[in-house]
């Protein structure tokens, strides 16, 4: 049986699970290419090869695994952020292209902060994940220092060994508790980014099985309303901001003008809520006041 053969009939296997027809020819070849260690390229010129030993068992296992779901981030262990391999794990929130934006007008702000003498400015990342934004800042901003934190020891261990990977050794990972989002004693931040838990819980039964039954929930869903970590974190990040410090933080759909009060209620400056591409406004840009 050629490898095309192979995937026709993998690509077969995710339709009848309910996958639409693209998703599944499209996932089905990306299974075959990650089986086969092969670029797209190699696959455009060799699929009609035969199988090698050991491919459709390999393949099969992939493919049950996708048919009941299961993201395929988790699949190959892998996802592109910001041009860049991140190793993702169950223990991880799979990266997305919104949290871009986010990434963007950390960047951008970063670069306003002016001279902080010879030390670069100190970015601290609250639930760090997969560290996809801490090391993305870390490799962006010239002379940045980072501090990623997550209450998952399992996630910080992904998040290490991607910052070891992409060469990242400007940034300190630590464990928090649930009841605080910084560890003690550290200095006031020029920079405070998140990715927060903000989905409501009355919303669960309305997302795709992809997220729902793989993503960690503890990275999702915050309260009723979504809102339970960032009425929480807000405040606490006030606390935690150098004089004219900025939060940089990412929100749900529906949720600017509550969360506009939350940000205004803590002492912050509101600046702006950037969209996402869509449409949705979906980062937050604040100031602590001068």
């Amino acid at each position: 049986m050629t490898l095309h053969e192979c995937v026709a009939h993998a690509g077969a296997t995710l339709f009848k699970s309910g996958l639409p027809s693209e998703d599944a020819r499209r996932d089905a070849v990306l299974l075959a290419r990650f089986v086969l260690g092969w670029s797209l390229a190699e696959w455009l010129a060799r699929a009609w090869e035969s199988a090698p030993a050991g491919f459709d068992r390999k393949l099969a296992a992939l493919i049950a695994r996708r048919a009941r779901h299961e993201p395929m981030a988790y699949l190959t262990g892998t996802r592109e952020f910001y041009g860049r391999d991140f190793r993702v794990t169950p223990a991880t929130l799979i990266p997305r292209p919104e949290t871009e934006g986010l990434v963007e007008a950390a960047i951008e702000i970063a670069g306003s902060l002016g001279s902080l003498g010879s030390a670069g400015p100190l970015i601290i990342d609250v639930g760090t994940g997969s560290g996809c934004i801490a090391i993305t800042l870390a490799l962006e901003v010239p002379g940045a220092r980072v501090i990623a934190t997550d209450v998952s020891a399992e996630a910080l261990d992904a998040a290490r060994a991607n910052a070891t990977a992409l060469g990242a050794g400007n940034v300190r990972f630590h464990q928090v508790s649930n009841a605080a989002f910084f560890p003690p004693a550290l200095p006031h931040a020029q920079l405070i980014v998140s990715n927060p838990p903000y989905v409501a819980e009355r919303d669960r039964a309305s997302l795709t099985a992809d997220v729902n039954d793989f993503e960690p929930a503890s990275a999702l869903f915050a309260g009723d309303d979504g809102l339970d970590v960032i009425r929480a974190l807000v405040p606490a990040a006030t606390q935690a901001l150098a004089e004219d410090g900025a939060l940089v933080m990412e929100i749900g759909a529906g949720q600017a003008d509550a969360v506009s009060a939350i940000v205004t209620r803590a002492g912050l400056r509101l600046d702006s809520i950037r969209p996402d591409l869509h449409g949705i406004p979906r980062v937050v840009v604040a100031h602590r006041r001068a």
